[in-house]
C-alpha cells in the first residue's frame, strides 16, 4: 500500500512538471522566437514608416498645397515573402500610427465601408428621422497607401539571415502622382 501510494504520487509530480507553464508579458515586450517576421516587426515597421512620412517634405508640401489636412485611406499590402504574414494585421497597424499622428484623417478601408453602408442602408428603414445617417455625406480620400512586402534568405549549413523589405507608396488619387516613397528593412540572424 505505502509503495502504491508512493509510485501515485511520483507520477502525479511527474505529471505536473511535465505541464505547460504560461506567463503574461507586457504586449510591447520584444521576443522573437522563431526568427520569422512577428508582431514586433509589424508594430516598428509601422511606427518608423509612418513617422518617416508625416515628417517628408514631399507630404509636408502635398498638405500645404491642398490648404487642409489630407484625408488617407490605406489600400493593399501585399505580401511576397515566403512566409504567411497577417497584411490585415499589419495594415491595422500603420492606420493605427496614422491616427494617432494627427497629421492626417483616415477613412475606412474597402470592406469597412461596405459594413457602415450596410448600416446606413438599414437606418434609412429603421431609424428616427432625426437621427438616421444621410447619404452622400462619406468624407473621400486625398490619398492612397499601399505596397508590398518582400524577403531575401541567405542560408549556409545552420545559419540562416533573413531581411524583410517593406516599401510604402502614398499617391494622389486625382492625379496618380506619388507624393511618398518609402522603404524600411528589418535583418535577422538565425543560428539553430
Amino acid at each position: 500500500m505505502i509503495l502504491r501510494c508512493l509510485y501515485l504520487g511520483s507520477v502525479i509530480l511527474f505529471l505536473a512538471g511535465c505541464g505547460r507553464s504560461v506567463s503574461r508579458i507586457a504586449p510591447s515586450q520584444q521576443i522573437d522566437l522563431s526568427g520569422r517576421w512577428n508582431d514586433t516587426d509589424s508594430r516598428q515597421i509601422a511606427d518608423r514608416m509612418i513617422a518617416e512620412l508625416l515628417v517628408s517634405e514631399k507630404f509636408k508640401e502635398y498638405a500645404k498645397t491642398l490648404g487642409k489636412k489630407p484625408t488617407i485611406i490605406v489600400g493593399t499590402i501585399k505580401n511576397k515573402t515566403s512566409e504567411h504574414i497577417d497584411a490585415a494585421t499589419y495594415i491595422k497597424k500603420i492606420e493605427l500610427a496614422i491616427f494617432n499622428s494627427s497629421v492626417a484623417d483616415l477613412v475606412e478601408s474597402e470592406s469597412f465601408r461596405e459594413k457602415v453602408r450596410e448600416e446606413r442602408a438599414q437606418q434609412q428603414d429603421f431609424s428616427s428621422p432625426e437621427t438616421v445617417s444621410q447619404w452622400g455625406k462619406e468624407t473621400g480620400a486625398n490619398l492612397m497607401l499601399f505596397g508590398e512586402m518582400v524577403s531575401e534568405t541567405d542560408v549556409y549549413n545552420k545559419r540562416r539571415v533573413v531581411n524583410y523589405t517593406t516599401t510604402l507608396f502614398l499617391t494622389d488619387m486625382e492625379t496618380n502622382r506619388r507624393v511618398w516613397y518609402g522603404q524600411q528593412e528589418i535583418k535577422k540572424y538565425i543560428k539553430n
